[in-house]
């Protein structure tokens, strides 16, 4: 049903021709696979330069986050990290609205000719929401993976200067999450050859302040689902 859906949206392209290309390119390395721990400790990072989120809202702290990204043989690798003062997170399950609280976030458009893309978010507290979305003149239309048991994006969260659970006071947080391409296969495009180039973004949302205060690699205007203002991700 997947392949389907998608291929019947990919008369949309002209939509996201040139007019959206994106104005920012980060080269991705290959890497050998490893077992990701939430700590980024891998030798393989070293060779990876930290790519900063630039802070979209005036209001609530200037939280420095920042992000690296790998892919390998059979998926892709993410590693975040962020300043933070305190968990604001009380979803306790997967794929709750868990959005409304403190999360990493992950945009991934293989093929830029066609409007289907994958969306993950990941918690303080190690809870994901994981969404395939297709864009179309009647809006966005989403659906979980399925069947998702197969094909399990691997997590870890590591929470820095207090303990890992809602309201906590703490000082940091990092997620290192690894993306098998069998979740990103109803995508065009995947898994990418050497030089192929996606779409991306990586954003975080924060709610110290008392509402939602937002991040991003590719800066948007009002919502992360601004197709035409992702950057490019070029595999080397």
């Amino acid at each position: 049903m997947v392949f389907s859906v998608v291929l019947a949206f990919a008369a949309l392209a002209s939509a996201y021709g040139s007019e959206g290309t994106p104005n920012d390119v980060l080269a991705v390395r290959r890497c050998s696979d490893f077992a990701v721990n939430g700590k980024g400790d891998n030798r393989q990072w070293d060779s990876v330069e930290w790519t900063a989120l630039v802070k979209l809202d005036s209001k609530g702290a200037d939280y420095a986050t920042r992000f690296k990204i790998m892919y390998s043989a059979k998926g892709i690798y993410v590693l975040f990290a962020g300043d933070d003062s305190k968990i604001t997170s009380p979803f306790t399950r997967d794929f709750d609205k868990i959005f409304k609280g403190d999360v990493f976030e992950v945009f991934f458009q293989p093929n830029p000719a066609v409007p289907a893309y994958f969306e993950y978010e990941v918690t303080p507290l190690a809870r994901e929401l994981v969404l395939l979305l297709v864009q179309d003149e009647d809006g966005i239309r989403s659906w979980a993976p399925w069947p998702y048991e197969r094909d399990k994006v691997s997590k870890k969260v590591t929470v820095s200067g207090g303990p890992q659970r809602d309201g906590a006071s703490i000082s940091s947080w990092t997620a290192e999450l690894f993306f098998p391409y069998g979740i990103l296969s109803p995508l065009k495009g995947v898994p990418p050859a050497k030089g192929a180039q996606w779409r991306a973004n990586f954003c975080r949302l924060d709610y110290d302040s008392g509402s939602m205060v937002k991040w991003a690699w590719a800066p948007i205007d009002t919502s992360f689902h601004e197709l035409e203002r992702y950057y490019t991700l070029i595999f080397q």
